[in-house]
């Protein structure tokens, strides 16, 4: 028999509808502050002194740390209360933004930028459970999670686009700084109207060294796939850091199944076919997503000589695509199931990846990014809702917030670790050609390269899709867990 304050309180539609609005702000401003640099990045090496391949950092120290702590910062969730940590969610995001936009080197930058992503490894996972914990008939449940879906999905095309404006019209630091009175009226609102609610295991122990041995095992993976460019696979300065992750991935290991009384991610769960089959899919659309958003990005403005302007207003149709698609999912999930729709995303998504990758020196908008970005973002909309739905279908709603932080941390860590090995292949790929190559030419078939081998990648969503039992969603709630 589980606790009364296991559940989100009942709320009439109007306050529903509110907190859902409170809910999806909160996620599109974590997935808007993964994309929002990416225009920005040429003005920022300038200004901070990046090298480009320290450059990635940027957006890694963010997407590592949010990645690292989401599943502890969904356990805090359960433990301590839904709105109490979306508001500490919410403030650490807020305040960190401000110094990022303040940030006066390049250091502070990676710094602020990765206490932003424990901000937001708490403030995510809980926007997830506040909406599947208010929204517990299958229907409107599903409907909900396209508009939630739609809010994630949208946040990078979006990101790109308001980046873009901020940069050309203000300053690149604009970027951060937008983020402070949204967070003050998120906090202000919030308070208000999220009813407080927990989820099982009041009084466990937090799991931090899980948190700390997943996020350093992590950071040292991504830094030593980045060391490759420069000093080759051979060199200690590779080879140490990728060793070091493996053997912290071990320690995590050990300390989930034989160390911690509350692991934040008991390895069992993944045992549940649904919730496999749903975190690989989502590590293999942040592996292709989060790179195609950065690649996209920089040849625009470093290949055809865009301005960040000008870049930011050509991810518009992708923002409205992604939007479309999430909604289109929404609404027909319920007679068709996730893995169906899936199955379709992966295909969508691998094509219009394969297709994008015929970049060239010489090309334009219209003719290389358009029509791919455009259907890559149809997939992307069509694969958020299924891929969640199923993950938290998955598990009873007092693990709400674990199976959250896992589905997120999926996303993050494929993004991140694909980031990582795309870039560096585009670096290789850059370098190579650079000496018999115009520089535009050598960038555009570097670009190419990784964007064709993140259109591989793609096709593991097809896979892990066959992991999920095929049916409609029930109408009584979340599976067993």
């Amino acid at each position: 028999m589980t606790d009364p304050a296991d559940a989100t309180p009942a709320a009439p539609g109007a306050h529903k509808n509110l907190i859902l609005l409170l809910a999806c702000l909160g996620q599109f401003m974590v997935v808007l502050d993964v994309a929002v640099v990416n225009v920005a990045l040429p003005v920022m090496r300038v200004d901070l002194g990046f090298s480009p391949t320290g450059l990635q950092w940027v957006v890694n120290a963010y997407t590592l740390t949010y990645a690292g702590f989401l599943l502890l910062g969904g356990r805090i969730a359960d433990l301590f209360g839904r709105r109490r940590m979306f508001l500490v969610g919410l403030l650490v995001f807020t305040l960190a933004s401000l110094v990022c936009g303040l940030a006066p080197t390049g250091w502070a930058m990676i710094t602020a930028r990765a206490v932003q992503g424990v901000g937001a490894a708490i403030l995510s996972p809980v926007t997830l459970t506040i909406v599947t914990t208010t929204f517990t008939e299958a229907r409107e449940r599903s409907r909900a999670l396209g508009v939630w879906s739609a809010s994630l999905a949208s946040g990078g095309a979006v990101g790109v686009l308001i980046g873009g404006i901020l940069t050309d019209l203000l300053s690149w630091r604009w970027i951060f700084l937008i983020n402070i009175p949204v967070g003050v009226v998120g906090l202000i609102v919030g308070r208000w109207v999220i009813p407080e609610s927990r989820g099982a295991g009041a009084g466990e122990k937090l799991d931090i060294a899980g948190a700390v041995a997943i996020t350093a095992s992590l950071t040292a993976l991504v830094y030593g796939i980045v060391q490759t460019e420069t000093h080759g696979w051979a060199s200690p300065l590779t080879w140490v850091p990728i060793v070091a992750a493996i053997v912290l991935l071990a320690a995590f290991v050990v300390i989930e199944t034989k160390v911690a009384s509350s692991p934040i991610a008991p390895l069992r769960l993944l045992r549940t076919r649904a919730l496999a089959g749903a975190n690989i899919a989502m590590a293999c659309v942040g592996g292709s997503m989060f790179a195609m958003w950065y690649f996209v990005s920089l040849y625009l403005q470093e290949v055809l000589h865009l301005s960040p302007l000008q870049a930011g207003v050509g991810f518009i149709p992708a923002a409205l695509v992604i939007i479309v698609g999430a909604q289109i999912a929404g609404r027909v999930m319920p007679r068709t199931g996730p893995m169906p729709i899936l199955v379709v995303a992966g295909v969508i998504i691998a094509i219009s990846l394969w297709w994008m990758s015929h970049l060239s020196a010489d090309g334009s908008y219209w003719a290389d990014i358009f029509g791919p970005i455009s259907l890559v973002s149809l997939g992307l909309g069509l694969s958020f809702p299924p891929g969640t739905y199923a993950a938290m279908s998955a598990v009873t709603p007092q693990l709400a917030g674990l199976a959250s932080g896992l589905v997120n941390a999926s996303r993050q860590v494929g993004g991140a670790i694909g980031l990582a090995v795309l870039a560096t292949i585009a670096a290789n790929r850059t370098a190579t050609l650079a000496i018999g190559e115009s520089v535009p030419s050598a960038l555009a078939d570097g670009y190419g390269r990784a964007i064709l081998v993140g259109s591989f990648v793609a096709l593991g969503v097809i896979a892990a899709a066959f992991l999920i039992p095929r049916g409609r969603p029930d109408h009584g709630g979340p599976a067993g867990g």
